[in-house]
């Protein structure tokens, strides 16, 4: 999806993550800390609209728990909506999973 994103396939609303803000909302999942120093946190991270109007991170979550711990304020991001995922899915079976886990949500 990113590189669709920076080829200019795929149009992304453009948002900068206020990193101490984000986790008094969110998750703080688990990391491989063994990775971590490689983390690239200038590389923008991809959002997702999981259900109507809320978005988790589905590729960054290394980035941003690097930023944490260095105390960058900032990260760039990238926000798609549900219906820009769709053609992601891998199979008929996951995109009929997925529009009635979107549907159980409205």
């Amino acid at each position: 999806m990113l590189e669709h994103i920076t080829a200019g396939k795929l149009e992304a609303e453009i948002e900068l993550i206020k990193v101490s803000e984000w986790f008094k909302r969110h998750i703080r999942g688990s990391v491989n800390e063994d990775h971590l120093p490689k983390v690239d946190i200038t590389k923008p991270i991809l959002q997702a609209e999981i259900r109507p109007g809320v978005f988790e991170i589905i590729d960054g979550n290394h980035r941003i728990e690097k930023a944490c711990r260095n105390d960058v304020e900032f990260l760039n991001s990238y926000k798609l909506k549900g219906e820009q995922l769709v053609a992601y899915f891998a199979d008929v079976r996951g995109y009929k999973a997925y529009v009635e886990y979107w549907n159980s949500k409205l």
